[in-house]
């Protein structure tokens, strides 16, 4: 019995894996771990290093963003439909889509699996045990500095997996080195550590990547500046959490937090001294870390070229997202390729060629400026307005007008005999997987215009991990909270954005016409903990989010900030369909139909623009979206409480302890 509840423990943290020397490791634990190479003969050399890390780069296949296992490795297209980290923006108030966190009976306490995984977090903590003391030691053959390159690679993906737990779990164990099969150790290494602790273990980790890491590599590889990156990314995610949640059971001693129940936790006190002094810890950081990247790497150029035929010049911007080797471009630090002599592609611009049954919302459309800087709604903006979709991009901010395809466009111009276009009437009353856009807004970030990668399986468009703006960001962002005012930096950093947008660089005078009551109707961000944030942090918040239009950062942005309590039944919107644009359509958009299932669009009784959460009643989402404050975090599933109580039941005697809102219930929900 007491062999048995070491291995039923042992299948939670998949510690004793460590027992097996390859990357793989066998499921079963109840069995002996085998391995055809002794850890004396392993990871010896330059070779057998890059070949172990590169396992925990991603799954091409079947790499997934809300994966269990595979959600912390490095992000890339994914092999079923049209799959892409593009997705992930997906309902949020960018791009329509459903999903169960916003229904409070649909996310269930799970009886086993979920988040609490520790399988590639194993895997490295073995590789870092045995690689280390071997290059300190002088064990290792190789090139030194590819030698320490690829063991800072070994800490950047163990603090991509921990980043992972960290924004699904927050409070977490940090599990450093692989621990025997032994009850004690195991249930020890089960307590969670407060967030803060992990978000500092993880900066930590990315410390020692950037002390061992360099740039001189390809950019299909981790690199120094991605460290930096990703560094600058946690700190900023961790110090923003912390100050809009912080008084909650979401934060280190708020009211409720549920690790004050566990005797390790109880008393805690931040290592700053205060929640306040940890997170400007975590702002300086991350201004810190984003300034070394941006003033290193220069944003690549925008030329306002929207092409139409295969002569017509290239616009760098776009082709930055659409190209198959994107290893040119300034701003890419690192990108993820795919060829198919190596049979190796995917299916995203064939799923895209129509629609891909998503789109970006009305609200979303709202947001960006004019090309004079003007809101909209500003007295003097020249906004043409939304009856037609394409007069939306009439003198707009060039993100909207390049990555948003507009009727009329062209869908492919390289290796394509007769150029093919958007049709005049967007599909949006079907709903196909790959014939039909959900709002009539079609995404078009990462759409290639060479029709090769539109065919199924054919499509080779790099995917960009990380990039510059993204630092610029980020400092900007930072520095305003930690100091309350726009510095030279972020001043230099927030014109460089604007002018490569082609948007006027004076952002005073559109902080000047923001009127923050307009910008709630179409900005989830317009709100933090359910009261509205100052027009100055509002603009920093939508600089952010039409630079990274389309590609999946906006939901992690919203939890972070606590832009998710006011969600009370909330309608997301698509095109204008009950304007103008009504007569392009013919007898196609079909409501108020006797048999409601007949309906095609929603009714021209709910609103002029499309709503397609309301086209007939029966669907989930038909009132709106609403948000529980449960959601912010996965609950923690029951198995991992059972297995490591003393009696193998009695889940109130785990060191672990569920997250807030949550019962150690499966199949229950949020409280």
């Amino acid at each position: 019995m007491k062999k048995m509840k070491y291995i039923n423990i042992a299948k939670v943290l998949l510690l004793s894996c460590s027992l097996a020397i390859l990357p793989a490791c066998d499921d079963f634990l109840d069995e002996e771990p085998q391995s055809e190479v002794s850890p004396e003969k392993y990871l010896l050399n330059e070779s057998q290093l890059e070949a172990y890390v590169n396992k925990y780069y991603a799954d091409y296949d079947n790499w997934k963003s809300d994966s269990d296992d595979k959600g912390g490795m490095i992000p890339s297209f994914w092999g079923s439909e049209n799959g892409s980290t593009y997705k992930d923006d997906n309902a949020t108030d960018n791009q329509q889509g459903t999903n169960g966190r916003y229904l409070k009976d649909t996310w269930t306490v799970g009886q086993s699996g979920g988040k609490w995984n520790f399988t590639n977090i194993n895997a490295l903590n073995y590789y870092l045990q045995t690689v280390v003391p071997r290059l300190e030691n002088g064990e290792l053959t190789g090139t030194e500095s590819n030698l320490k390159h690829l063991v800072g690679e070994g800490y950047f993906l163990r603090a991509l997996e921990y980043f992972f737990r960290l924004q699904r779990l927050g409070d977490f164990p940090i599990v450093k080195t692989v621990l025997p099969d032994e009850q004690e150790a195991l249930t020890e290494a089960s307590k969670r550590s407060p967030r803060n602790e992990v978000a500092r273990f993880i900066l930590s980790d990315l410390d020692q990547a950037i002390s061992l890491m360099n740039n001189n590599v390809k950019k299909t590889r981790l690199s120094k500046n991605a460290a930096l990156l990703l560094k600058s990314r946690v700190a900023l995610f961790e110090a923003t959490w912390e100050k809009y949640h912080a008084g909650t059971a979401l934060v280190p001693n708020g009211t409720g937090w549920p690790g004050a129940g566990k005797d390790y936790n109880a008393g805690y006190q931040f290592p700053s001294g205060s929640i306040e002094k940890e997170i400007e810890f975590f702002l300086t950081e991350a201004m810190s870390a984003a300034s070394q990247v941006a003033d290193a790497v220069q944003l690549t150029e925008n030329n306002q070229i929207i092409r139409d035929q295969a002569s017509k010049g290239k616009n760098p911007y776009y082709d930055m997202f659409a190209s198959h080797d994107p290893s040119g471009y300034s701003e890419v630090i690192m990108y993820r390729g795919y060829d198919l002599s190596l049979n190796n592609s995917h299916h995203f611009n064939h799923y895209l060629y129509s629609g891909g049954n998503t789109g970006y919302t009305h609200q979303f459309e709202q947001v960006f400026l004019m090309e004079n800087g003007l809101p909209v709604y500003a007295a003097g903006s020249g906004y043409a307005g939304d009856d037609y979709i394409a007069d939306t991009k009439i003198d707009r901010d060039w993100r909207w007008r390049l990555f948003m395809k507009a009727p009329k466009e062209a869908k492919a111009v390289d290796n394509i005999a007769t150029v093919e276009y958007f049709p005049e009437a967007p599909r949006l009353y079907v709903s196909d997987a790959k014939n039909a856009t959900s709002t009539g807004y079609i995404q078009g970030k990462g759409y290639s215009l060479d029709y090769n990668d539109q065919l199924l399986g054919k499509d080779q468009t790099a995917f960009v991990v990380y990039r510059a703006s993204e630092a610029y960001l980020n400092y900007i962002e930072a520095s305003y909270l930690k100091n309350g005012n726009i510095d030279a930096t972020a001043d230099k950093y927030w014109k460089a954005l604007r002018t490569r947008a082609g948007v006027d660089t004076d952002y005073q005078k559109t902080i000047n016409a923001t009127d923050m009551s307009k910008e709630a109707l179409n900005g989830w961000d317009a709100y933090s903990h359910g009261a509205l944030v100052d027009a100055t942090l509002y603009n920093i918040r939508r600089e952010r989010r039409c630079e990274f239009i389309g590609e999946g950062f906006r939901y992690m942005d919203l939890i972070r900030w606590r832009a998710l309590d006011q969600l009370n039944g909330y309608q997301l919107e698509g095109a204008k369909i009950f304007g103008p644009m009504k007569s392009i359509f013919g007898d196609n958009l079909k409501y108020d139909q006797a048999d409601e299932k007949n309906n095609n669009v929603s009714s021209p009784s709910l609103s002029d623009y499309l709503r397609p959460n309301q086209v007939t009643s029966t669907n989930q989402y038909y009132n709106g979206l609403y948000f529980y404050e449960a959601h912010y975090l996965d609950p923690i599933a029951v198995q991992h409480f059972m297995i490591t109580s003393p009696d193998g039941s009695t889940v109130s005697q785990s060191p672990i302890y569920q997250n807030p809102g949550w019962p150690i219930t499966a199949g229950a929900t949020c409280e």
